[in-house]
């Protein structure tokens, strides 16, 4: 139940993260108010690092920008750390509760 939760939330932020890199991409080649980079940092650190990776290859967006190529690629290696170890401890606790109940 939880399970789906997360990945239903996981699923919409990266697909939040994908749409916000293409819509930026629109608005910089039209010459449009723009999507502030605070904004699509935010997405990737909420979660939405796979989306927006994504999203700058195939919209070719902020891919010469330092520090979207490097910063991307690092949230997603801490994203992938904090759930290996999150899913670490959740066996450790379930393991606890097995051998004391």
């Amino acid at each position: 139940m939880l399970s789906d939760i997360i990945l239903c939330y996981l699923f919409f932020i990266n697909v939040l993260g994908f749409i916000l890199m293409g819509l930026d991409k629109y608005k910089a080649r039209n010459r449009k108010w723009r999507i502030p980079e605070r904004t699509l940092f935010l997405a990737a650190i909420l979660g939405g690092s796979v989306g927006s990776i994504l999203g700058m290859q195939i919209f070719r967006h902020k891919t010469r920008h330092t520090a979207f190529v490097i910063g991307m690629p690092c949230i997603l290696i801490i994203q992938i750390i904090l759930a290996i170890l999150f899913l670490h401890y959740l066996s450790t606790v379930a393991a606890f509760f097995v051998v004391f109940t």
